[in-house]
């Protein structure tokens, strides 16, 4: 049987839903979901496996897929930083899935476009090919949804191919996979086949303790806020140190809420996350630190996980 492999960048803007995607299709909770825009940081691999058969017959196919944080500008060092990220997923591809809300303005697909055009005429070789996923389809109505992909089929000759889904109601995966294993390089696979992450455990930890921040945080918290797992004891009970970083007195206070009741509610939340994923008793201890630089002097971004040296060379 014929195997494919390639890895797929998963590319949009903002709170466009591709950690949700992502998470549907790998069937755990693997990178980090939040209602509010720009929670993803840094890339992440995350895999999945899919059989099936096409024209060519019938295969194996690896899909290999990267998270990217939104494609977003802003001047602020960490933003750079993952801008960076989603940009260098852009071109480390053999195929790009553009997620589009289906409430958005097609200008931002057609923004899209410019950047591929941009980023093809600095480098002829570059791979423009791409899928264009319309996502969160539930929140339009039958008519509304008919009259927004009638505008995106005008600019069809720019994408491979065009698919209407909602993470929400009646998600299956079957089309989109078979979409993307199409495209993919006949090739070995890379990884295990029981691999669905290359991410460390502790970057998987710190990615839930994230999650609950924004789960249980609102206005900019979470945004100037980090987690630095400073310690992972493996046992019978996984023990799990880390620190909350923050930017001002004011948000401490607000992380620890009164008596404590809200950072023993995020560390609630996230031991319960992580119990799920490892499918053991976790003992998680969180700190709340003030760190005026914590984003704003590389130094510090390199020692919560953004290296920003991958782009000042």
């Amino acid at each position: 049987m014929q195997t494919r492999c390639g890895f797929v960048a998963v590319l949009g803007r903002p709170n466009a839903g591709k950690s949700s995607l992502l998470n549907a299709l790998s069937g755990q909770n693997l990178a980090l979901v939040s209602s509010k825009a720009n929670a993803t940081r840094k890339q992440q691999l995350i895999i999945t496996t899919h059989s099936g058969k096409d024209s060519q017959g019938a295969y194996n196919a690896q899909i290999i897929f990267t998270d990217t944080p939104g494609i977003h500008h802003q001047e602020k060092l960490l933003n750079k930083f993952m801008l960076n990220e989603a940009l260098r997923a852009l071109s480390d591809c053999d195929l790009k899935l553009y997620l589009a809300p289906a409430s958005d303005s097609v200008k931002h697909y057609e923004e899209f476009l410019a950047l591929l055009d941009s980023k093809k005429a600095q480098d002829s070789k570059f791979n423009t090919a791409h899928i264009l996923l319309l996502t969160k389809c539930d929140t339009l109505s039958q008519k509304e949804l008919l009259e927004k992909i009638t505008q995106y089929e005008a600019l069809s000759a720019h994408y491979l191919a065009l698919i209407p889904l909602s993470i929400k109601k009646g998600f299956k995966p079957q089309i989109l996979l078979d979409t993307l294993a199409r495209y993919l390089p006949q090739s070995p696979f890379l990884y295990d086949e029981d691999i669905a992450t290359i991410s460390q455990t502790r970057e998987i930890v710190k990615e839930l303790i994230r999650e609950s921040l924004f789960e249980n945080l609102s206005d900019e918290v979470p945004y100037e806020s980090d987690v630095l797992v400073e310690s992972y004891k493996e046992g019978r009970v996984e023990r799990i140190y880390a620190k909350i970083l923050t930017l001002k007195n004011s948000q401490k206070a607000l992380i620890i809420g009164e008596n404590g009741r809200t950072i023993k509610r995020i560390g609630i939340c996230a031991r319960q996350k992580i119990e799920s994923l490892l499918q053991k008793k976790v003992f998680l201890r969180l700190e709340v630190v003030v760190d005026k630089a914590w984003s704003k002097e590389a130094s510090k971004l390199k020692k919560v996980g953004y290296d920003m040296s991958l782009y000042t060379k």
